[in-house]
């Protein structure tokens, strides 16, 4: 037998292993000033800071912690209901109901509590009954019938204007309702809803800590909770999210039902402020909530947003709105003001969230 060669060993030598994959290269993490575009309120903080300076420097009243307070109070009245209005947008739905809901919500407490001498506190929970099956019955009627919500609440916004006016003049002979500062629990409810509250360095009302306290409950919900997501993903693709399990209707009536809850609150403010209710109150706030959410960064076609957002919004307009005056200026530029924002805001928006789109 013959020996074998070296250069045959060579060839029966074991084949050199493959070289290893090259690991996949690591995510690149964005700049904060990228990650700060992409989100909802960006601009929304931007113009806030632009129209803060430019009132402070024209208009002297405007520079005093007292009239700051006056602007608090006028944005709280507005982001009470637009928090909800905002979460409501994301789950691309409407409530041209919600203005007149508020007069409702009062109306109904005050018809209540006086008409039948009972204490104030029983009139509150009959008319958050009474707020909540309204939302109700609005998210009800969108998810089973298929109707768009802005055809559903307008006819809502006609029947509670009519309501509002003719049972309060039926109950009551006039256009309001009796003074109910007298009835039993008046006190106790108007330090919940319409109390003064002392800082030190100056005086807020109690609807600024409900404001404030209702936007960071609602950012909670929305970027901390799994009903955040299904938000998100019903207003984003409504037949999608049905399709990985969201129950779609029943977080649309939940959102329409958080309408009617904040516009309860800020009804409850109405009544325990004025301790009478005017029943024509409320005809085209809807407007200004939704500007206030579409300013605060919310589409028209939902699915984008934030209640932070939302309640930033209504900063702004409680600033235009009382920085006008103490400028001196004609309040009717408040509307010309208000158009401006909405189509500011909307081409804003869409332009913000196609760029966050393109960079996740």
């Amino acid at each position: 037998m013959s020996t074998p060669t070296a250069a045959g060993e060579a060839g029966a030598s074991t084949p050199t292993p493959p070289a290893p994959e090259p690991a996949p290269a690591a995510p690149q993490s964005r700049s904060l000033s990228a990650r700060l575009f992409t989100r909802p309120e960006f601009g929304t903080i931007i113009a806030a800071v632009v129209i803060f300076v430019f009132f402070f420097a024209i208009a002297e009243p405007f520079r005093t912690l007292d009239s700051f307070a006056t602007v608090l109070y006028a944005a709280s009245t507005i982001g009470i209901v637009a928090v909800g209005v905002a979460l409501l947008m994301i789950g691309g739905e409407f409530d041209l109901s919600s203005g007149v809901g508020v007069t409702t919500s009062a109306l109904t407490a005050a018809l209540f509590a006086y008409q039948l001498s009972l204490n104030m506190w029983v009139g509150v929970v009959l008319s958050l009954v009474a707020a909540l099956l309204v939302g109700f019955i609005n998210g009800w009627l969108v998810v089973t019938t298929g109707i768009p919500s802005f055809l559903i609440t307008l006819s809502m916004f006609f029947v509670l204007r009519g309501a509002n006016i003719g049972v309060t003049k039926a109950v009551t002979g006039t256009v309001a309702t009796n003074n109910a500062s007298e009835l039993d629990g008046f006190a106790s409810a108007h330090a919940i809803f319409a109390s003064d509250i002392p800082l030190g360095f100056m005086t807020v009302k109690v609807t600024v800590l409900w404001w404030l306290g209702l936007a960071a409950v609602a950012s909670w919900i929305l970027f901390r909770t799994r009903l955040g997501n299904w938000i998100f993903a019903v207003g984003g693709n409504a037949p999608s999210a049905r399709a990985v399990g969201v129950p779609v209707k029943k977080v649309k009536i939940g959102l329409f039902m958080g309408v009617g809850f904040v516009g309860w609150i800020l009804g409850m403010h109405i009544l325990f402020n004025f301790s009478s209710v005017q029943s024509g109150l409320g005809v085209g706030n809807e407007l200004i909530y939704i500007v206030a959410a579409v300013v605060g960064g919310c589409l028209l076609t939902g699915g984008f947003g934030s209640a932070i957002g939302a309640a930033i919004g209504a900063f702004i307009l409680g600033m235009t709105t009382q920085g006008i005056v103490f400028a001196g200026f004609d309040p009717n530029w408040f509307y010309a003001f208000l158009g401006a924002m909405l189509l500011l805001a909307v081409v804003l928006n869409l332009y913000i969230k196609n760029y966050a789109t393109t960079r996740k």
